[in-house]
């Protein structure tokens, strides 16, 4: 038997459950991973509380490395023995093995460990798409990211400095702001204690930014807009402090901004397309512009805790799980 993390009402992080589940045989088009790591992510919670749905009973997660152990007929690009990564599908990544579409499977290149990819899978290409497609950053620029010490914002530190990005980063505490500024953030604004936009319009001599990224959400929102330059971007890729909820005609009273929340399945399909994002993602790290490693490790058995540590903000960088 495998153990798996099953979820049978939404809730707090208790509501997670470790289980002995049986995993079949893949079928066609199918692969059975046995994975090595598995990543925590802000969106694990939120299918855990309802904010995104969920069928019940289910499992939890979407991203984990691990090795291809079967894989069924018809698939032809994933062999058995092949080390992949995966961000999309159906939940359930909680757990010691499982079988995931084939399509799905993203190989990991020679030179990075399962523990690297754990940290990256995710949120590397979360950072690719928000910065080379959503508002796709050419170099030059000043942008404003929120949450600059966490798991997809220290990549987003490096991937800023590696492509010539002024990136203004917000953190909780002085000890995240050293920490984002070592991986590359030019300025960090501490929003215990320092007024966001003021600062903004300080480092930019009054213009602002021309670009928003805001997976904060409720907290972050008057700040994000009023950091904006006249026809900005509002780029709203998360809700950690509860949902964004406002009249868009504050939109133009802001200066004409441009809102979009936008969601990974809708930037990485077809499956080519995804493996050019992932080997984008890869180039920088094997050349060493961008370095990364799980923070903290969990035990599998321990997933409610890590849930517990990442919604009290008590981690810096990416969170794992180890079955």
């Amino acid at each position: 038997m495998t153990k798996a993390i099953r979820v049978y009402e939404t809730g707090g992080a208790d509501v997670m459950k470790l289980q002995d589940v049986e995993v079949g045989e893949p079928g066609p088009g199918e692969a059975r991973i046995r994975h090595s790591y598995i990543a925590v992510n802000f969106a694990d919670i939120y299918f855990r509380i309802g904010r995104y749905p969920l069928e019940l009973p289910n499992g939890l997660g979407t991203d984990a490395v691990g090795v291809v152990e079967a894989i069924g007929p018809g698939v032809t690009d994933i062999n058995v023995g092949d080390r992949v990564g995966y961000l999309v599908g159906p939940q359930g990544a909680y757990s010691q093995a499982r079988v995931m579409p084939a399509n799905v499977l993203i190989p990991l290149p020679d030179g990075v460990t399962d523990r690297t990819a754990a940290s990256l899978v995710m949120k590397g290409m979360t950072t690719q798409y928000l910065f080379r497609q959503v508002y796709p950053l050419k170099g030059g620029e000043t942008i404003l990211y929120h949450a600059a010490a966490g798991g997809v914002g220290l990549i987003a530190c490096q991937w800023a400095r590696a492509i010539g990005v002024t990136m203004i980063g917000t953190v909780s505490t002085d000890e995240k702001a050293e920490i984002a500024k070592a991986n590359g953030c030019a300025h960090t604004i501490v929003t215990s204690r320092e007024d966001i936009a003021r600062r903004v319009r300080e480092i930019t001599d009054g213009k602002g930014v021309p670009v928003v990224y805001d997976s904060v959400g409720k907290e972050t929102l008057e700040a994000s807009l009023d950091s904006l330059q006249v026809r900005g971007t509002m780029v709203s890729n998360g809700t950690a402090s509860g949902p964004v909820i406002f009249d868009t005609g504050r939109l133009a009273t802001k200066g004409s901004i441009w809102f979009t929340r936008p969601a990974m399945r809708h930037y990485i399909e077809p499956r080519s397309h995804m493996l050019d994002m992932a080997r984008e993602l890869f180039d920088h790290v094997l050349a060493g512009r961008i370095v990364s490693e799980p923070r903290q490790s969990f035990a599998l058995a321990d997933a409610a805790e890590a849930h517990r540590a990442l919604e009290g903000r008590r981690t810096i960088g990416s969170t794992v799980l180890v079955p």
